[in-house]
């Protein structure tokens, strides 16, 4: 048996995995799957994989026999990601190969051999050079491109409450902050993606891809929300004596099955008419 020592972010990972797969838009894996080459195994090239949870998400949506090449700088979340292999729903093989290095310096040749190249939850973590470095591999590998779940600065709570505004714009400054010298995009990372690779004169489709959560998720609810609350308090030290009352209701409500939290997404898929 396999065990793991204890990592917070990779149990937020898993925690969040069901309501990730349930945002996904899924229509944009058909026009994926009627350009995949037939008659051999598919090779995807999964960037900033995690614990491996689109490859398990998105296996069993592609055809035949897969080999997965899943990219982590950190690797415990690799070996959790080979603990829990995705499966193809007609039982085909899959192999999972995995591959630490910073996915910000990958080049093209790095691709070389894809068929699809994926990511999730990624862009809104990246800079804009990082992201015009990555779509530039992307393009010269010549193959379509599947980012998920970037978010886009869109939070909607019911009930309301008057400081729901406030505190997604101190979120929303601090996914744009500059940390280590790097000048993060956050919500900004989709749109940015979208013209980068409309520069390089390839097609992009967009669909929304939204958490919506409610009754029953009120643990992923509450662990998503103290991290908001977190961050905005963090970019703005002067709302921490209004956001203790304000997380204490919120968190009331979560655990009572009474809020409902909607976390703006994108899904990008480049390089398919």
């Amino acid at each position: 048996m396999t065990t793991h020592v204890t990592d917070p972010f990779a149990d937020w990972l898993a925690l969040r995995e069901p309501a990730d797969a349930a945002a996904r838009a899924d229509e944009l894996v058909d026009p994926v799957r009627a350009r995949l080459a037939a008659g051999r195994p598919l090779v995807v090239h999964d960037l900033g994989s995690g614990t491996g949870s689109m490859a398990r998400w998105l296996a069993p949506r592609l055809p035949g026999p897969q080999h997965w090449v899943l990219y982590d700088r950190d690797p415990g979340l690799l070996d959790r990601a080979l603990a829990a292999p995705p499966r193809a729903a007609d039982g085909s093989p899959v192999r999972v190969e995995t591959r630490r290095t910073d996915i910000t310096r990958l080049t093209a040749a790095d691709l070389a051999g894809a068929d699809l190249v994926t990511a999730s939850a990624l862009l809104d973590m990246l800079t804009a050079e990082e992201i015009e470095a990555i779509v530039t591999a992307c393009v010269g590998a010549g193959r379509p491109t599947l980012f998920t779940l970037s978010v886009i600065g869109r939070v909607r709570f019911d009930p309301p409450d008057e400081l729901d505004a406030e505190v997604a714009a101190a979120f929303d400054a601090h996914q744009r902050r500059t940390a280590d010298g790097r000048r993060l995009l956050g919500p900004d990372a989709a749109a940015a993606t979208v013209a980068a690779f409309r520069r390089h004169g390839v097609p992009v489709t967009v669909r929304s891809s939204p958490w919506r959560l409610g009754a029953g998720q009120g643990a992923l609810i509450a662990e998503w929300f103290t991290g908001w609350c977190d961050a905005a308090v963090e970019q703005r030290p002067e709302l921490a004596a209004r956001i203790t009352g304000y997380a204490r209701r919120r968190l009331a409500e979560a655990a009572a099955g009474r809020l409902t939290v909607t976390v703006g997404h994108d899904d990008l898929l480049a390089g398919v008419e």
